[in-house]
């Protein structure tokens, strides 16, 4: 995730702990998130990171038509249609680009990123007028993958949607979750079952502040517990925009032995 610093906040974990009844350490009165949203911005030391060997450029050419006919003639062509969007606030809004990128550029991108990480990624869309790098260059533009439609069979991108990031603007992501700890649960360890409830949450997010994901440790929890959304702790400059009280996993408590065993005999 990117902060800027001051240092109180390098040692914030990013879950609280599940028995915890407070987060007033995020709200502390010297926080200032202004300053915080000021660039530059670093990442804070054990935070995730964009691999830089897969932060690539995306290569676009305008289109000036739409419609099932030329969507199909693109893609027989290797290409994708496109549309590139701006947002106010996490509205949709206008300034609207119909564009065509490369459809090998994109599987390949969702298919080492995944889906969910691939639509929480910021990625460079450079708009050429001719083939990718070619001719002059429209627009430069950092933008947020919103929707991206793949073939039920093959895979293949059908059509992705972008939206505009410039560090002005508000964006809704759906952050991936990443579970860790399983092998220090005391509930899995006593032979409970791990229920994913959520696999990503969504958040109104500063374009210079986009969590690459979340980590959830479930080192403590035991059986019978859950975590909620609210026990996600992130940025405070990040909204939450789903009710705090839904649960994001739990531990499911499997049957006792004797009540095994007493099954069994009643056969």
């Amino acid at each position: 995730m990117l902060l800027r610093r001051p240092l109180q906040t390098l040692t914030l974990p990013l879950l609280r702990r599940h028995l915890s009844t407070s987060a007033a350490a995020l709200s502390a009165p010297d926080l200032n998130i202004d300053e915080l949203l000021s660039p530059p911005f670093h990442y804070l030391p054990g935070h995730p990171r964009p691999d830089a060997k897969h932060d690539e450029v995306i290569f676009a050419v305008p289109r000036t038509s739409s419609g099932r006919h030329f969507a199909a003639k693109e893609r027989k062509a290797g290409r994708v249609p496109a549309i590139v969007f701006e947002q106010e606030n996490g509205q949709e809004g206008g300034n609207k680009r119909l564009v065509s990128v490369q459809s090998k550029q994109i599987r390949k991108l969702v298919d080492h990123l995944g889906r969910s990480f691939f639509l929480s990624r910021l990625f460079r869309l450079e708009v050429w007028s001719d083939h990718a790098g070619q001719g002059d260059l429209v627009e430069s533009v950092r933008v947020l993958p919103r929707k991206v439609h793949l073939h039920a069979g093959t895979d293949e991108p059908l059509n992705v949607t972008f939206m505009r990031a410039p560090s002005s603007a508000l964006l809704k992501i759906d952050v991936p979750l990443m579970y860790i700890g399983e092998d220090a649960s005391p509930g899995l360890r006593k032979g409970a079952y791990f229920n994913t409830i959520k696999r990503t949450v969504k958040f109104l997010c500063p374009a210079d502040i986009v969590p690459p994901y979340i980590e959830v440790d479930l080192s403590e929890l035991d059986v019978g517990q859950k975590l909620l959304m609210r026990d996600l702790i992130v940025h405070p400059a990040l909204k939450l925009l789903q009710s705090p009280d839904q649960p994001i996993c739990s531990i499911i408590g499997s049957r006792a032995p004797d009540q095994k065993k007493e099954k069994e005999k009643s056969k």
